[in-house]
């Protein structure tokens, strides 16, 4: 086992002064998990690579939680449960931190909402430790965004000098030896993401107008974490160039109920936390809810009833967006516990957003199988009844 290095590894750049947490609607992973990273950091035996602020083998662990450590926070001795916060194959991860570990950047893809910027925060967050080092792609993202601009009223008083260039995030992460984020990829048109070329090749920006300074070269530790969705491929497809820069790591939809019903567990209490909610989710109504998910998703039911598939992809996200929207109903509409009509009645809108038609698909769902289940549940009587007014 390597020796663990005497002298800490050199801190990011620290993100701008932000309000208290509690006046903060969503804390970055950095901050919220600070004590779990902390604790970590403590135990950390093995050395970690230039600029990581933990080991490769510590990063799993606080993405996969599962242990509890004993750390020294504010002086005081503790114990540090490590919480699970990506619930896919540890694989995937451990295939992600070798990445990031090498010269190739990583491209997590997938279907969306199976997690892929949630694990690109939290990897970022163990490593560099600020995730908010982000550029999130669009129709309306230019080589600006990505390299650096300028503040054009001192360029016009003074000329182009150092003090007056805008950093990217990129230029800021290769300074500091840091992680960038780089959002939704492929929804950048060709020439912006051509950018990165050199950037992922040279580990360099080049800044002509500065001609005693014009390279900004990247420390030790820089890489790029980028996410795209498979519904995005063919609307701006990477260049061959950009392809063999990256490590492409496939993102799946949950496997398994247990687990899909485990995540919006997690995720619909933390939510419920952060909201300040007193409504009741039971286990029982998120597992009616993971049922009616997958089932619809899969196109068929548990008992071999095969169904119309929708357009939409019912994501795990999408399932603790509908067990957020029916707790806020509860409490704001209802009697404070979320119940199965509530569920029926938030889902709906999730299902048919993209098309019309995919109303056929739930009309197809409540006759065949959440009617006939009714007849001897009375939690999915109430489900049925309450999509079947909705439709």
């Amino acid at each position: 086992m390597a020796k663990k290095s005497d002298s800490p590894p050199p801190a990011a750049s620290p993100p701008a002064v932000s309000p208290p947490a509690e006046e903060v609607l969503r804390e970055p992973a950095e901050v919220r998990y600070a004590q779990q990273l902390l604790a970590l950091a403590q135990n950390d035996a093995e050395t970690p690579p230039a600029n990581w602020r933990l080991s490769p083998r510590s990063v799993l662990a606080y993405v996969v939680g599962g242990k509890t450590l004993k750390a020294k926070i504010d002086g005081k001795a503790v114990e540090v449960p490590i919480t699970r916060k990506f619930f896919g194959d540890d694989g995937i991860v451990e295939r992600a931190i070798v990445t990031l570990a090498s010269e190739r950047a990583l491209l997590l893809i997938g279907e969306p909402g199976t997690g892929k910027s949630w694990l690109s925060e939290h990897l970022a967050a163990a490593i560099s430790g600020t995730s908010t080092l982000t550029i999130q792609g669009t129709a309306g993202t230019t080589e600006e965004h990505i390299k650096y601009s300028w503040n054009i009223a001192r360029v016009i008083a003074e000329g182009p000098r150092p003090a007056n260039l805008i950093p990217s995030p990129t230029m800021v992460a290769m300074r500091s030896g840091g992680l960038l984020r780089f959002e939704e990829l492929t929804r950048c048109v060709p020439d912006v993401q051509d950018a990165l070329v050199s950037i992922l090749s040279d580990k360099a920006i080049a800044v002509p107008e500065l001609p005693d300074s014009n390279m900004v070269w990247a420390r030790p530790g820089f890489n790029v974490i980028a996410t795209a969705n498979t519904r995005d491929q063919g609307v701006n497809e990477l260049s061959a160039a950009l392809k063999r820069r990256f490590n492409y790591i496939y993102i799946p939809i949950v496997g398994d109920q247990k687990t899909e019903v485990k995540i919006v567990q997690e995720r619909s209490r933390e939510l419920l936390e952060r909201y300040n909610l007193p409504a009741k989710l039971t286990p029982s109504v998120i597992e009616l809810l993971a049922t009616v998910f997958r089932e619809i998703r899969n196109g068929k039911s548990s008992d071999g009833v095969s169904l119309k598939k929708p357009t939409t992809t019912l994501s795990t996200a999408e399932a603790i967006g509908v067990a957020l929207d029916s707790a806020l109903h509860a409490r704001f509409f209802g009697g404070g516990e979320v119940g199965p009509a509530d569920i029926a009645r938030n889902m709906v809108g999730v299902v048919v957003k993209e098309d019309q038609e995919d109303r056929d698909s739930l009309k197809e769902y409540a006759t065949l199988v959440a009617k006939k289940r009714g007849v001897k549940e009375k939690a999915w009587k109430e489900f049925h009844d309450a999509l079947v007014e909705q439709l």
